[in-house]
């Protein structure tokens, strides 16, 4: 695969170190820069976008399986660009590629926010079933049902939906899914900032205060010191 041999000879000793200490799971990289591996992922985009969602689908899961974070930013580079071909259905072939392929949190996020968040925004109806990734035992599909949320919720759509998935996820011991709905919160606080104040008000003693911090980052300092006071 060409995409392969490319970035193969790109590959950075230096980058790669500073890509593992970043993730706090051991990240299988070549070491390219996010930027350059964008360049890339665009620069073939041509001959990929005449291929049919089928052939597409096949050429992103072989980048998903090699588990090296630049092939799959390439794959989830490319899947946005189609997601006027996405189709409900699709929503079961994305639950697979997260439970086979990610791994760490750049890969969850950077597949779930446009890919996953775009189809949402096509199929609205759709959401439900990814709210009940949050069921999951796969800590990277409960954290997906809240990063799938996290571009249409900058819009102000899905709050509902978005305090379903918060309460489902309220319990969790694992950062990475406070960090999830914590965002997810944060986001819609954009459009709905009085609601998510009083959904982290009425659960500040039992939500963890990692998810709580991400969720009231983006308010006025009273606001924040309010849902932080200690009763």
């Amino acid at each position: 695969m060409r995409v392969r041999e490319e970035l193969e000879a790109l590959a950075d000793d230096e980058v790669k170190a500073a890509a593992q200490r970043f993730s706090r799971e051991e990240a299988k990289c070549y070491g390219v820069k996010t930027g350059r591996v964008h360049e890339i992922a665009d620069g073939y985009w041509r001959e990929v976008e005449l291929l049919s969602k089928k052939e597409v689908f096949a050429v992103c899961e072989e980048l998903f399986s090699s588990d090296y974070l630049e092939e799959a930013f390439v794959a989830s580079f490319w899947l946005p660009n189609m997601v006027e071909r996405l189709e409900p259905s699709d929503l079961a072939v994305f639950k697979v590629w997260i439970e086979r392929y990610v791994n760490n949190w750049f890969k969850c996020d950077t597949f779930c926010n446009h890919t996953v968040g775009g189809l949402l925004e096509k199929h609205p109806e759709t959401v439900n079933t990814v709210k009940n990734w949050a069921k999951s035992e796969n800590r990277w599909l409960k954290r997906a049902a809240a990063v799938s949320l996290i571009i249409p919720a900058k819009k102000g759509l899905f709050l509902k939906e978005a305090f379903e998935i918060s309460y489902m996820l309220l319990d969790s011991e694992d950062d990475m899914v406070q960090k999830g709905y914590g965002w997810l919160l944060k986001e819609e606080s954009i459009k709905h900032q009085k609601q998510v104040l009083d959904y982290v008000l009425k659960n500040r003693k039992t939500m963890p205060r990692t998810a709580l911090r991400y969720a009231i980052k983006r308010m006025p300092k009273e606001l924040r010191k309010e849902a932080l006071r200690k009763d």
